[in-house]
């Protein structure tokens, strides 16, 4: 059996990681995140093609190194991705390949923008990302859905694996998640992602669930509250409203 030990020596060597990135990888815990990312791929794409898809998510996203607090709007997240791309290219993984960011398309005289467009050159995917920096909600996947048949039906070539969409969120509850992707017919999926130091925002998240639903509201209703994070921890959980 294969250790997470192994595991880290493993990709370490494969990707030639740097000592830095290795530590990092293994503060936030990257053997766990990987294919973490719940999904429709099962049901929508052929079986070997939506194993190979599922490969590329990650649950929880680390972007740490973005240097942003809580309350940093989409746009600005967004932008801080593309500035930073050498070390958003090595958050999403291996295979990952930049296009654009609000990249525009023409639907008989209707401009629309997708956020960020990326395709993956092993699995010969475009891979559709969209953001947003408030909790999840099912309608964002219809908007996302659009996006990745758009894509599929503009730039996908023949060659091409059918394109897929991953949707990153500040916040989510898995139980609706899975019910929202269960209504979806284009590949999609649904990750979080987390803007402070390894662990310390899993701890957050972890914390916020085992808040009674009333406390939930209440702390998500204020823009900006600091949350210390775990018993004698100095280390301080940005929530947004």
């Amino acid at each position: 059996m294969t250790t997470s030990r192994d595991w880290y020596a493993g990709q370490a060597a494969a990707h030639g990681w740097s000592r830095n990135v290795l530590e990092h990888q293994i503060r936030s815990e990257a053997h766990t995140r990987l294919r973490a990312a719940p999904t429709n791929f099962a049901e929508v794409l052929r079986p070997g093609d939506s194993d190979l898809a599922q490969q590329i998510t990650k649950d929880p996203y680390v972007l740490d190194f973005l240097a942003l607090d809580g309350d940093a709007k989409e746009r600005h997240l967004e932008q801080a991705l593309v500035d930073r791309i050498i070390d958003t290219l090595r958050e999403l993984g291996e295979g990952f390949a930049f296009v654009g960011r609000q990249v525009h398309f023409d639907v008989d005289e209707d401009d629309f923008y997708v956020d960020l467009l990326f395709f993956h050159v092993e699995q010969l995917r475009y891979v559709v990302i969209e953001l947003k920096t408030g909790r999840f909600k099912p309608e964002y996947l219809g908007q996302l859905g659009f996006y990745v048949a758009l894509v599929d039906d503009k730039l996908r070539r023949p060659q091409h694996a059918d394109t897929v969409g991953l949707l990153l969120v500040a916040d989510k509850n898995d139980a609706v998640v899975r019910y929202s992707l269960a209504g979806q017919q284009t590949p999609v999926g649904v990750a979080s992602y987390d803007l402070l130091p390894p662990g310390v925002g899993q701890r957050c998240r972890r914390r916020r669930t085992l808040l009674p639903p009333s406390r939930r509201k209440s702390t998500r209703s204020t823009r900006s509250e600091e949350r210390r994070c775990g018993p004698g921890s100095r280390a301080l959980c940005f929530t947004r409203g």
